[in-house]
């Protein structure tokens, strides 16, 4: 915002409010905001940004929206949002199918795949189903593991039946509740020995094998483009949703160790960055 002539303070002001995955305090914080004189939401995903909708009629740039119409909700196309929301996708999971052919390539005798996602969102229940079955068209047995709510304690009843049934790795689709919970994800896939694999460096930081995805933080450093333009009195139904073009393969070295593996010469020279 600061390149873009905004000093906070003086030409805007930032509130900013995380919910850690719990969906009615996120609600709470959002009918609070709402309450204030708002010119402009920033929203970190298709969840978040619907239940802004419901609330208000202020503009609202989304990260990490879907890459298709499939949400007239949200936005009746890419190239003309035509509503309140406007913002950036991170192609959701058009790209579980490159993650699940770098996967084969560390684990090549994997057989059984967990995907780990929320339920109660439709996006992201459809962004698991989409994993399902790519993981099927290359040979996989996916096992769907749904959550419901924040809940440590859910995600390790999940690891362990995923280890009980013979599943060498856990593909989690980065949404409200994984996101609250890739810490005690990442840890419980060590001490299970299943490679964890995620969308965004943030996982692949805490525990996981690796990462693949849109680079998220170029996202909203493009979405700091997209406020300004609105304080400035641009509509966001005139604004284009964009794309992604940036992309990051995250190796973490010292989780392979860890489970005894060994990331292959060829992925790991296609790696933007190696955690050791």
């Amino acid at each position: 915002m600061r390149e873009l002539g905004q000093i906070e303070g003086r030409t805007y002001v930032l509130e900013t409010r995380s919910s850690e995955g719990d969906v009615e305090r996120g609600h709470a914080m959002i009918d609070a905001l709402a309450r204030l004189p708002v010119d402009v939401f920033l929203s970190p995903g298709p969840a978040a940004t619907r239940a802004i909708l419901r609330k208000t009629k202020t503009p609202i740039v989304a990260v990490a929206l879907p890459a298709t119409e499939s949400e007239p909700e949200l936005f009746r196309s890419l190239a003309h949002p035509g509503g309140q929301v406007t913002g950036f996708s991170a192609y959701g999971e058009e790209l579980s199918a490159k993650r699940i052919e770098m996967l084969k390539e560390v684990l090549p005798g994997l057989k059984v795949v967990g995907v780990l996602h929320t339920t109660t969102d439709p996006t992201y229940r459809d962004w698991g189903e989409q994993t399902m079955d790519q993981a099927r068209k290359q040979g996989l047995e996916p096992v769907r593991l749904g959550l419901t709510s924040p809940s440590p304690a859910a995600a390790a009843d999940h690891v362990s039946r995923l280890r009980a049934i013979g599943g060498g790795a856990l593909l989690v689709i980065r949404d409200f509740l994984t996101w609250s919970l890739m810490g005690e994800i990442c840890t419980l896939g060590a001490v299970s020995r299943i490679a964890v694999i995620g969308e965004s460096n943030e996982i692949a930081r805490v525990g996981a094998l690796f990462s693949y995805g849109a680079d998220i933080g170029d996202l909203f450093r493009r979405a700091a483009a997209y406020v300004d333009r609105i304080l400035r009195g641009t509509r966001p139904g005139d604004l284009p949703i964009q794309l992604p073009t940036k992309f990051e393969l995250v190796v973490n070295l010292r989780t392979a160790h860890t489970l005894g593996l060994a990331f292959p010469e060829a992925l790991l020279a296609r790696a933007d960055q190696q955690i050791d």
